[in-house]
């Protein structure tokens, strides 16, 4: 026997069948946008190779009400827009981009934006690239997408359903009430999914998305880890393609000097070209070397000339000096694919048998040329992974002053609740603070006539001693010393800028006594001899 309500569920399911089957045919507008035109064209999908004509929908009931129209306009959405007033790589939604800039596109980085995918019908945005046009243009193309499904919203009239509610932040007040409640959501994947194939065209003298960067004998060599965190020198830096990477190098302390790859001229010597296949050349130009010595300390050098790694004997030691730990370009760029300035950062640093294998670090960023690029962490929303914005009021009237500068940097380096003691043990506790060491604070400056003393360095001694048995001893802090090294700048006029480098060292310093062995008393012999003992002899 059949249930009753079977014939129901069955025309309630076959209604809703004949809704989806009827917003198949969809008319799409597709604009296709260039530097100085717009052109619009429509198109219409085929309709259904199916012999049965479609139905017609049902009109919904009259306790229906209307859609309301959508909280956000696809067509204005670009999640991928992140530079203001500067173009995006490979992001087509992109306002400031031009046909210029397209022509350095590979894909659109986000094809399709869509609204809610749990409407029967929604409006989607569909970004492609013409590369057959010269210049290269944008496709944009506003379409209803049909959702398959058949249990989709058709018709809703609550219009707060259609976007998130504003938390409600607890205070002593609601803070029961809340706990009573809870709400989430979920993400949906994207259906659609839209590809741009790029047609087999004549190679343009410009630079595109994802090039390698040619120089005067092959091309810029990029070291990273492929298999294995071993480094691979062989890999091409690629155009717009920022990286930062870290590898490791297993050397032979004792053939340091003869490996390239410890080497500045190694990264600094070749020259970039311009454009693919030119003979404009750009220099690598050194900005700065910083040397780091065995103790994690930074020094900046004052002058920018290569350094060749110098092995030397210290002792029962060998040292190898002036070997690169990190490499930084810096790589400008016009909108019509050209490189013109390529800056180049070290790190360098003293390597010993201790500290073999080798670990080091590349990164490379493109610049776009006049940009000042500040990056977004997100549009509108927060992208994971991307740091928090945030800023400070500025000073009114022109550029900051000196002291208001000074305090800024100072408390940048202490950072937040920079302590006063430091336990001697590690399992001290905190009543016996007699027992817990002070930290000593030292300010040294140098002062010159007509400048501005900003702190430039933190450097924290740490001296700890062995403590108690040769046989198990004990690590004991004996004392702390921080040191605030500040330099002398020249007075900023307004609206000028300055880059001034700051730097944190910590150093731990054994002052440990050598250990005096001590021993015993020797035994004193109290012992008497027999009367007779040399009888007969005496």
């Amino acid at each position: 026997m059949r249930p009753r309500g079977l014939p129901l569920l069955l025309v309630v399911l076959l209604g809703c069948w004949a809704s989806v089957s009827a917003q198949t045919e969809a008319t799409p507008a597709v604009t296709t946008e260039g530097l100085n035109s717009t052109e619009a064209a429509l198109a219409t999908f085929g309709t259904s190779p199916s012999t049965r004509p479609p139905r017609t929908p049902r009109a919904p009931g009259p306790s229906s009400g209307p859609r309301p129209p959508p909280v956000t306009d696809v067509a204005a959405l670009c999640v991928c827009d992140l530079s203001p007033a500067q173009c995006d790589v490979n992001c087509c939604c992109d306002p400031d981009c031009s046909s210029v800039d397209f022509s350095v596109f590979s894909a659109c980085s986000v094809p399709v934006v869509t609204g809610d995918s749990q409407f029967c019908s929604q409006k989607a945005v569909i970004y492609s690239l013409n590369f057959t046009a010269n210049p290269p243009q944008r496709v944009f193309e506003l379409v209803d997408q049909i959702n398959p499904s058949i249990f989709c919203i058709h018709i809703t009239n609550y219009k707060p359903a259609l976007s998130f509610i504003n938390p409600e932040v607890p205070d002593e007040n609601n803070f029961d009430t809340l706990m009573k409640t809870s709400d989430g959501f979920t993400l949906n994947a994207e259906s659609y999914i839209s590809f741009t194939t790029k047609l087999d065209i004549p190679t343009a003298a410009k630079y595109e998305y994802g090039v390698p960067l040619q120089t005067s004998d092959s091309f810029l060599r990029f070291p990273s880890s492929l298999t294995s965190s071993l480094c691979t020198d062989n890999n091409p830096a690629a155009f717009l393609v920022n990286q930062a990477v870290k590898c490791t190098r297993k050397i032979n302390l004792e053939q340091c000097e003869e490996i390239e790859a410890l080497s500045m001229a190694f990264y600094s010597s070749p020259e970039i070209l311009r454009v693919p296949d030119s003979r404009k050349k750009v220099p690598i130009t050194v900005q700065s070397i910083v040397i780091q010595s065995l103790n994690k300390t930074l020094t900046r050098r004052e002058d920018t000339d290569v350094l060749q790694p110098t092995l030397v004997n210290a002792g029962h030691f060998s040292l190898c000096v002036n070997v690169v730990l990190e490499v930084k370009y810096s790589l400008t760029y016009t909108d019509a694919g050209e490189v013109t300035k390529a800056d180049l950062s070290f790190l360098l640093g003293t390597v010993s048998s201790v500290v073999v294998p080798l670990q080091q670090k590349f990164e490379i960023h493109f610049l776009q040329e006049n940009t000042q690029p500040v990056p977004l962490s997100g549009n509108p929303g927060y992208v994971v992974g991307l740091p928090l914005a945030a800023g400070f009021q500025p000073h009114k009237g022109g550029a900051l002053p000196c002291q208001l500068v000074a305090q800024k940097v100072k408390s940048l380096l202490w950072g937040q609740g920079f302590p006063d003691y430091v336990a001697p043990f590690g399992n001290s506790q905190a009543q016996d603070m007699l027992d817990w060491v002070p930290i000593h604070f030292i300010t040294q400056s140098f002062n010159r006539k007509d400048s501005c003393q900003l702190p430039g360095a933190l450097v924290i001694e740490v001296k700890w001693t062995k403590y108690g048995s040769l046989l198990n001893p004990q690590a004991k802090i004996v004392n702390v010393t921080a040191n605030l090294i500040s330099s002398s700048f020249p007075e900023a006029n307004s609206g000028n800028e300055r880059t001034i480098l700051i730097s944190t060292a910590v150093t731990f310093v054994d002052v440990s006594a050598p250990a005096e062995a001590g021993f015993r008393a020797p035994p004193a012999i109290n012992a008497r001899l027999p009367f007779n003992f040399f009888f007969p002899f005496v």
